[in-house]
């Protein structure tokens, strides 16, 4: 017996890409948790608790909260930039995007965009940061001047966006339009629109720039869709995934997708080749839990729990097996 037992508990670990290594209490923290950020240097997670009008700042290996900034307006979006050591905080209600020192957390300025200011990226190569905001727009900000340095208007609001590195593209998530926006950010333009037929509400957005292929999640019917990006936005591959995803990863070194929906579960997909997927595994989190961040210098995947009556907020870390 004892060969066949080991064969069933080697099946089910291979059977569990992620494993929940630890959870990271947020007492007080009500309503919903939008995005999150970390520093990797110093080893903090930062999450943009929407509901609770604050920024919880969270200590990734001593499992703590380390502060709560408060004040804020709706916070949607996080970044904290490498290098500059500063924490952006994008503000829904009323369209700031608010700066924080990074050692002090004291803050260090503000600049207005417009309401619903929701994802930040942070473009290394040309010191710029974007951030989605409005009725449709993706406004630029010098990060050596702090000063606004110009607009990019789209046909709806813009939900998640990702960035090339080798190129001038940003992808960016149209669901009010039904479709993926192409901007170039040396022309400040759009440059194509690619429509999402197959299927509606495309929040959560990856890339893998290096198989030219870009991961959509969508929420009515909820579906992975992946779409080639040298070939005007090509559906090579659609896929039934977690309900109500509001974030989505692409782990490189794993050839993994990750679709965190807020249905309670994770889809983890294996990336057979660019064109071929398979669905590896489904990890139970919680019911609203569709934020969340994966690291893969730590090889870490990030989710963000609601309070519910079963008990307080919290951030699950699971570990990319």
């Amino acid at each position: 017996m004892k060969p066949i037992l080991f064969l069933l508990s080697a099946a089910v670990a291979l059977g569990q890409p992620l494993r929940l290594e630890k959870t990271i209490p947020l007492p007080g923290v009500q309503g919903r948790i939008d995005h999150l950020a970390v520093d990797l240097e110093g080893k903090r997670l930062f999450v943009a608790a929407l509901g609770n009008n604050t920024l919880e700042v969270l200590g990734v290996e001593t499992g703590r909260r380390l502060a709560s900034i408060a004040g804020l307006r709706e916070p949607q979006g996080v970044a904290y930039p490498p290098g500059i050591k500063k924490i952006y905080v994008a503000n829904g209600a009323d369209g700031r995007l608010r700066v924080y020192d990074g050692a002090t957390l004291q803050p260090a300025g503000e600049v207005v965009f417009g309401g619903d200011a929701d994802n930040v990226r942070y473009d290394a190569a040309r010191r710029v940061l974007w951030v989605g905001y409005g009725s449709g727009a993706l406004g630029a900000l010098d990060a050596a001047s702090g000063k606004r340095a110009g607009d990019v208007k789209l046909d709806a609001h813009p939900e998640s966006f990702q960035l090339e590195k080798s190129g001038a593209r940003i992808f960016v998530n149209a669901p009010d339009a039904a479709e993926i926006e192409v901007v170039d950010r040396e022309r400040r333009a759009v440059a194509a629109k690619w429509p999402v037929k197959a299927a509606g509400a495309n929040f959560p957005m990856a890339l893998d720039e290096a198989d030219h292929r870009l991961f959509v999640g969508c929420r009515r019917p909820a579906r992975l869709l992946v779409l080639d990006t040298e070939n005007s936005g090509a559906l090579v591959a659609e896929l039934p995934c977690a309900g109500d995803a509001d974030d989505l990863f692409y782990d490189a070194a794993r050839k993994r997708v990750y679709v965190i929906g807020g249905e309670g579960s994770i889809s983890v997909f294996e990336q057979r080749s660019p064109d071929d997927y398979r669905l590896l595994a489904k990890v139970a989190t919680a019911e609203g839990a569709r934020t969340g961040l994966y690291v893969p210098e730590w090889s870490r995947l990030f989710v963000a729990v609601r309070q519910r009556a079963a008990g307080a907020a919290e951030i699950r870390v699971f570990r990319a097996e």
